[in-house]
């Protein structure tokens, strides 16, 4: 009768030292993000205001433009003030995320070249300090649905959905421009001009299925679509596509593999370069 023996310390060694370097990869980036808001909001007397400010401005003038002025008609759903905010708070946050993600490197070369923790975490900094800026702002869209007297629907728990989609997404475009702009500077002008053709080519002020029935297949394309279609569908069920959502899920995957790939080619060269 044979017993089982313990691992040899060799080979529990190897098994923990991934483990261990998770921990310090999540104790890392918990300290970086909470540096991060505390620097942001401790010099603004407003504080958390001016995160949902913007937003809020965005959508008082769109709501005025399209309820008051040209009489939206099938653009999108009443409360139209809550169909915007569901798409604007998330837009905030990519919009937030990749635009930061370009000086990601340039901002922090001391500290880069000074500390041995993975570079990625530099990039993963922001997407998680954005995102809990979203988080936070979500209390302002149920008080405003609540005011407008929308209807929350079951749908609302497939929002954890649509945060870790959003979550690798602009973590995998974060990994492509971070490094991409060390080498090419006017990139981060390039990537503003793109942001800006991206909130009209995404369903913030409109719903995607207030485009032409041929050019479903092409919106579907664009991952915001799917992601924003899951977050309005906790008003506005209807809003929900699971074809969108399938398209997200397929780009989001492509876009974080093209993101790892370029970012692990151009690391070394990055450091020698900042």
């Amino acid at each position: 009768m044979t017993t089982a023996t313990a691992p040899t310390a060799p080979v529990a060694s190897a098994r923990a030292a991934p483990r261990s370097a998770a921990r310090r990869y999540r104790h890392a980036l918990r300290l970086l993000t909470v540096r991060d808001l505390r620097v942001r909001y401790s010099t603004s007397a407003l504080g958390y205001v001016w995160s949902i400010l913007d937003p809020l401005l965005m959508s008082a003038i769109y709501w005025f433009v399209f309820t008051k002025v040209f009489h939206r008609g099938s653009v999108g759903e009443d409360p139209y003030i809550v169909f915007l905010l569901s798409a604007l708070l998330p837009w905030m946050w990519f919009t937030g995320s990749v635009s930061d993600s370009t000086r990601a490197f340039i901002k922090e070369t001391k500290l880069i070249r000074s500390t041995t923790i993975p570079r990625s975490i530099w990039v993963a900094r922001i997407v998680a300090s954005k995102g809990i800026e979203f988080l936070l702002s979500l209390p302002v869209l149920a008080v405003f649905a609540i005011s407008a007297g929308a209807q929350l629907h079951w749908q609302v728990v497939l929002y954890p959905i649509a945060i870790v989609l959003q979550c690798g997404l602009v973590f995998g475009l974060g990994l492509i421009v971070a490094p991409l702009v060390v080498f090419f500077r006017d990139l981060e002008r390039a990537v503003k001009l793109v942001l800006r053709f991206m909130f009209y080519a995404s369903p913030i002020i409109y719903g995607s299925q207030a485009l032409p029935h041929h050019l479903h297949a092409i919106a579907a394309i664009n991952p915001l679509t799917g992601i924003f279609g899951i977050y309005r569908s906790a008003f506005f069920p209807q809003q929900l596509d699971w074809f969108e959502v399938g398209a997200s899920v397929v780009t989001t995957v492509v876009v974080l593999g093209i993101g790892a790939f370029v970012f692990r080619r151009s690391e070394h060269r990055v450091l020698k370069e900042l």
